[in-house]
């Protein structure tokens, strides 16, 4: 039986509950927070609606409850509000996510962690470096969720289903990420090579604007709704399809970079593999020089907020 625990019970872990339990995704799911009764609440909701789902249990527990499970989602701390970056968290979420690993720790070290608490690819570096598990099996949410992003704007002005756009956004899950054109296609036609049709999509400023839409989506949402959850909740279970199917399947999750166009010791999003054991594999990507230079720029930006990082050398 494969079991989840989410720790956090606000709007992204209650959400992604909802979401595993409408795949079927699990058997059990166990639903921590430290306001006990907003977790409880959570479960009693989901509880309800158990008769138009396949069979599972949910339930509200506490750290104990973390052993034998096979994935735990950590989606505690703070969450972004009207006016702030996601890197304007750093402070207070790290100690939660410090505090969390150590609890986790105390009863189950073989599961695999995917962290959700923003900004991403500083709290996955550390709750690798307070968890002392191997790198491939503490994954941040990463550009998962950029990357639908990226991939809805492009269906909608290229007229296609979003399910055959092929593109890719890396670096950080923030105001530095990448959207990759040189390696998007639709169907495997290169977009060059499709845009022949539609010219617009591939004129400089048009490319401008969808690469701001799909870094200020959030800022967007926040500001209307108070906060993004349900499609940050698909991408998590997408991932934790991939990893208990052993699918294999290429997502660009946050990862240990261990050297890439000289960057290293930090977690960003790449495509990576992923199967029953995390990250199995990160594909070799060659970007156009332009991508390197913004890809070395996001490096850095998020190497400074991460102490006890080793110093750059190139």
């Amino acid at each position: 039986m494969s079991k989840i625990v989410i720790i956090g019970a606000g709007f992204v872990g209650s959400t992604t509950a909802y979401a595993l339990m409408l795949g079927g995704t699990a058997q059990e799911i166990i639903l921590i927070d430290k306001l006990k009764a907003k977790a409880h609440g959570e479960v009693m909701d989901l509880n309800h609606g158990a008769s138009f789902v396949r069979p599972l249990q949910i339930h509200a527990g506490d750290y104990p409850d973390c052993r034998g499970a096979e994935v735990i989602v950590i989606a505690a701390g703070a969450p972004q509000t009207p006016g702030q970056s996601r890197l304007d968290l750093v402070h207070t979420n790290r100690r939660v996510m410090e505090q969390v690993v150590e609890k986790i720790a105390a009863y189950n070290r073989e599961a695999i962690l995917i962290i959700a608490t923003n900004p991403v690819d500083v709290m996955a570096y550390t709750a690798w470096q307070a968890s002392g598990l191997p790198t491939g099996r503490v994954i941040g949410s990463g550009t998962v969720l950029d990357t639908s992003r990226f991939r809805h704007l492009l269906s909608e002005r290229c007229g296609i289903d979003p399910r055959n756009v092929h593109a890719y956004v890396i670096g950080e899950h923030g105001d530095s990420e990448i959207p990759l054109w040189s390696k998007a296609n639709i169907g495997g036609v290169p977009l060059k090579e499709f845009c022949v049709q539609c010219p617009s999509i591939c004129s400089q400023e048009n490319r401008k604007e969808i690469g701001r839409m799909v870094r200020e989506a959030a800022y967007e949402i926040i500001d209307g709704k108070g906060a993004t959850y349900y499609a940050i909740a698909l991408a998590l279970r997408r991932i934790i399809e991939s990893i208990l199917r052993d699918e294999h399947s290429v997502l660009t999750v946050s990862t240990y970079i261990e050297d890439f166009y000289g960057m290293h010791d930090l977690y960003l999003s790449l495509p990576c593999v992923l199967g029953r054991n995390g990250v199995e594999k990160v594909l070799p990507l060659t970007l156009v020089e332009e991508e390197k230079e913004q890809f070395i720029c996001s490096a850095k930006k998020i190497k400074s907020y991460l102490p006890g990082a080793t110093a750059y050398t190139t």
